[in-house]
């Protein structure tokens, strides 16, 4: 039998069925729709993570105090600052090594009359402004002057300054203030976004001086202030490695350590855009698998009205067999009407998809949003996925089907 005869009898049959048939299409539906729209959040979760990453630069190199193990679990020497002032000063002299930027942190209530907001406060020296390829939308950075003198003065994320003031424009000159200590505006940056986890924008910025004596106290660490970490910037992506191995090496010799014995890890950006890519591929991949569950669910749907089909229509079979119809042409009969079902359900549940995808890109989870990617190998995978699922839960039923002897077939009532 022909194709296109046999796809003209599927929908002669689904159509004498209407409801059966769009109840079981609709399984297929919401498994295929799922599997659209996880994939596609799980992969503009991972552009944003990679965009946000990549915008500070590829070229730059963290030292952070502790070591880590084998397993990525930070040692006990993680727990004390063992990052000091004169390691910054070091690293600064290394070939190719184009910045140094010193930073500590910690989080700081800023208030501004009646508004207020919890944020993450950054104590950096003049040349984070380099290194984090920061760019302001008003006013300056960090001066060494005001580095020296240990100025109260303070630079603004965009989100901070949208909600003490509600505009990102007129902030510099105003006063707000830190833990209860004025501070002058001098500084907004602009607005570089966020991923949900980390918002770039939600973040102010002072003198390290200030924040090491005035803030978060001066502890010490042989002889010289402690800081959080140590930002260094390369002259080029290409030999980050090199200059990651000449820090490990400097920072060795400084602090006294062998291989396996360091108190301080030193991580590249690229590594860090790595592990982030990684930990999103996997989350997409478990969210797919989930979703695929629903698939199975759909497929067994399909299992289930094609065997309830194969007994309605048991006196049909034995009448086409009786006059001719070989084992194979009732077999795809049944075949194609269980594809066509999934296909239906496919190709419907891909625009239902990319509708849900749509949709939740215009939420904003924690200041932020995510801007689905649907990837058209997604799309070719749910449909042809969806065309599986109908062949193989089909299988049985056609085979039932095209077993059924004509003369019990022509008795069945």
């Amino acid at each position: 039998m022909k194709l296109y005869r046999l796809l003209l009898e599927a929908l002669e049959s689904l159509n004498a069925n209407k409801l059966r048939s769009m109840l079981t299409v609709l399984g297929i539906v919401i498994g295929v729709a799922a599997v659209i729209a996880m994939l596609s959040i799980g992969r503009g979760a991972e552009a944003s993570i990679t965009s946000r990453i990549e915008s500070i630069g590829t070229n730059l190199v963290y030292v952070t105090p502790g070591s880590t193990n084998q397993r990525g679990v930070s040692s006990a020497a993680g727990s004390a600052g063992t990052l000091t002032l004169d390691d910054a000063a070091a690293l600064a002299n290394l070939p190719n090594v184009v910045a140094v930027a010193s930073v500590t942190n910690n989080f700081a209530q800023v208030v501004y009359q009646g508004q207020n907001t919890r944020t993450r406060l950054m104590g950096v020296t003049p040349g984070y402004e380099m290194v984090s390829s920061l760019t302001l939308e008003d006013g300056s950075f960090i001066s060494e002057g005001e580095q020296n003198a240990r100025s109260l003065v303070v630079v603004l994320g965009s989100s901070v300054a949208e909600t003490l003031f509600g505009s990102t424009s007129g902030v510099v000159g105003q006063k707000v203030r830190l833990n209860g200590q004025p501070y002058k505006v001098i500084g907004v940056l602009k607005s570089k976004g966020g991923t949900g986890f980390f918002n770039q924008d939600d973040q102010v910025f002072i003198p390290l001086s200030t924040a090491l004596y005035r803030l978060v106290g001066g502890a010490r660490f042989r002889g010289s202030s402690v800081i959080s970490e140590i930002t260094v910037k390369a002259s080029s992506a290409k030999i980050v490695d090199q200059v990651v191995n000449d820090v490990t090496q400097t920072m060795r010799e400084l602090h006294g350590t062998v291989e396996g014995a360091d108190d301080f890890t030193v991580i590249s950006q690229q590594d860090t855009l790595n592990a982030a890519t990684s930990v999103s591929d996997t989350l997409t991949i478990f969210l797919g698998g989930i979703a695929g569950i629903s698939l199975m669910v759909g497929g067994i749907g399909i299992m289930n009205i094609m065997l309830t089909t194969v007994t309605e229509r048991t006196h049909e079979i034995g009448l086409r067999k009786a006059i001719g119809a070989r084992r194979r042409d009732i077999l795809l009969q049944f075949l194609v009407e269980s594809m066509v079902l999934s296909l239906m359900g496919g190709l419907i549940g891909v625009a239902v998809g990319w509708g849900i995808s749509q949709l939740m890109g215009k939420i904003q989870i924690a200041g932020s949003s995510i801007t689905p990617v649907i990837g058209l190998d997604s799309v070719l995978l749910a449909t042809l996925f969806s065309l599986a699922v109908g062949l193989f839960f089909g299988i049985y039923p056609a085979t039932r089907a095209s077993r059924l002897q004509p003369v019990e077939a022509l008795r069945y009532e």
